[in-house]
């Protein structure tokens, strides 16, 4: 697997346990990915459907993604361009809709030591990921197994699958 790298990514901070429902918000639901987009955190976080930027993170604390299996919840995140989620732990459902839809998720012991609006650094060389802050301090995280860094290239699971038939 290559080094995946990310610099200058900026820090959107949220709390613990937040939940699918905050993420894509069922009154949207039978809308598309765009609708949604428009009201992700909106309960939480107002400003951050419409301040996020391609390359920006979230870092969260214990838990994100719990609540309902939505795979909304990690698609809206991966359509408003988030490159990464940092978090200490993460639901079982939502980590594998993130990767099944390309989204990476870094899992953090000490994620929420990064500040809001902080500039940070990411990294994953092999299967070993870290995050640099912006004062230098070097955070480790859980590695993240090659076949999963596969689907986040590839943009997700049937992406991946689509390129492994057709070549």
């Amino acid at each position: 697997m290559n080094a995946h790298t990310l610099d200058g990514a900026r820090v959107w901070r949220l709390g613990s346990d937040v939940d699918t429902d905050a993420l894509a918000p069922g009154a949207y639901m039978k809308h598309g990915l765009d609708v949604i987009a428009r009201h992700c955190l909106e309960a939480v976080r107002a400003d951050f459907a419409a301040g996020v930027q391609p390359g920006d993170v979230i870092v969260a604390g214990a838990n994100f993604g719990i609540g309902s299996s939505r795979e909304q919840a990690a698609g809206v995140l991966r359509h408003l361009g988030l490159s990464a989620v940092i978090a200490p732990s993460f639901s079982g459902l939502f980590f594998r809709n993130a990767f099944n839809l390309g989204l990476l998720l870094l899992t953090c012991p000490e994620a929420e030591t990064m500040q809001e609006a902080e500039r940070v650094t990411w990294r994953i060389d092999g299967d070993t990921p870290w995050v640099q802050r912006a004062n230098g301090q070097r955070l480790a995280c859980a590695p993240v197994p090659g076949f999963l860094m596969d689907m986040v290239d590839a943009g997700g699971l049937l992406l991946l699958l689509q390129q492994r038939t057709s070549g």
